[in-house]
């Protein structure tokens, strides 16, 4: 690698030259950014702890020699391994709170975070999800590096929340984030399939983001994508494997009042077909309208009942 360091003096000056490296090598992104120039910031901005969404104040800031060649060294790694900015950095985000992440999860990116935020800090509280003090039980299925699950532990604060994985190493990545977010009193990690460690529990909340991505989609790939774990993505031949199993087996998991917030990707016609008889509730995102639903527990019983 030439050594560009001593050219290269201000922030401004390394976000210039990683986005003309960046759209030079033809990069994917996806993992919380959308273009070369959101994804040079943000590998820039969370290299140097500074806060990720103000990049303005730090453009034309002069950089140590140190910082310099941590830039360089971190844009090259972009480049020449096609890593995620965030395996690169070990951090991700969701709707500004930190997360640890590694090659051992998927980067978090799910819609359920938005919708947590967005339905309970407005003044009038959600419309469907329950009112979050009186919230006991929560599950997060799928639960990757455990970043709903703090989440859950503080939205519900006097909930205790169960997160479930197939992957030992993902729950290794979730017992960091959970440290790191001082909710171990709340949350309990299990290791098994889906419903499989919790006989016998009942939830006023199930959350789950599962793997839904159809194989011809994850044949198709980028690199960016194929670093991280296949089987955070794999929901079979149509995406939707995962779903089907949550959809049939969630009902003897919920309490009477309870409910159901799946994320599913782009499954929607293929399950309403499917399900005629079950009442989905859409939620709608800032980047989707149909990418998550509600559905309660009343509505599967009913669906079970029949």
């Amino acid at each position: 690698m030439t050594d560009i360091t001593a050219e290269l003096v201000t922030l401004r000056d390394y976000w210039r030259y990683a986005i003309s490296r960046f759209n030079a090598a033809n990069l994917s992104f996806g993992h919380g950014t959308t273009t070369a120039g959101d994804d040079a910031a943000f590998l820039i901005l969370d290299s140097l702890d500074l806060p990720i969404d103000a990049l303005d104040p730090f453009l034309d800031a002069k950089l140590l020699p140190a910082e310099r060649r941590l830039l360089a060294d971190r844009i090259e790694t972009r480049v020449t391994t096609r890593k995620p900015s965030a395996y690169i950095t070990g951090r991700s985000y969701i709707q500004g709170v930190r997360f640890h992440v590694d090659e051992r999860v998927i980067v978090p990116r799910s819609h359920i975070g938005e919708i947590l935020f967005s339905e309970y800090l407005n003044a009038q509280g959600s419309s469907f999800l329950p009112d979050p003090m009186n919230v006991e039980s929560v599950v997060d299925i799928c639960t990757g590096s455990g970043c709903l699950a703090v989440l859950a532990a503080k939205f519900f604060p006097n909930a205790q929340v169960d997160a479930v994985d197939l992957s030992a190493d993902a729950l290794e990545v979730a017992k960091i984030n959970i440290a790191e977010h001082e909710v171990e009193n709340q949350v309990t990690l299990h290791q098994g399939d889906l419903f499989g460690p919790l006989a016998g529990n009942r939830y006023d909340l199930i959350i789950t983001n599962p793997p839904y991505v159809d194989h011809e989609a994850m044949d198709g790939f980028p690199e960016e994508f194929r670093a991280e774990p296949a089987m955070a993505f794999d929901g079979g031949v149509d995406g939707l494997d995962l779903v089907r199993r949550l959809l049939d087996e969630a009902a003897d998991y919920l309490s009477p009042e309870g409910g159901m917030i799946c994320e599913i990707g782009s499954g929607r016609e293929i399950l309403e077909e499917e399900y005629p008889d079950l009442d989905f509730f859409w939620v709608e995102t800032a980047e989707s309208q149909d990418a998550v639903f509600w559905i309660s527990a009343e509505a599967l019983a009913a669906r079970s009942a029949g």
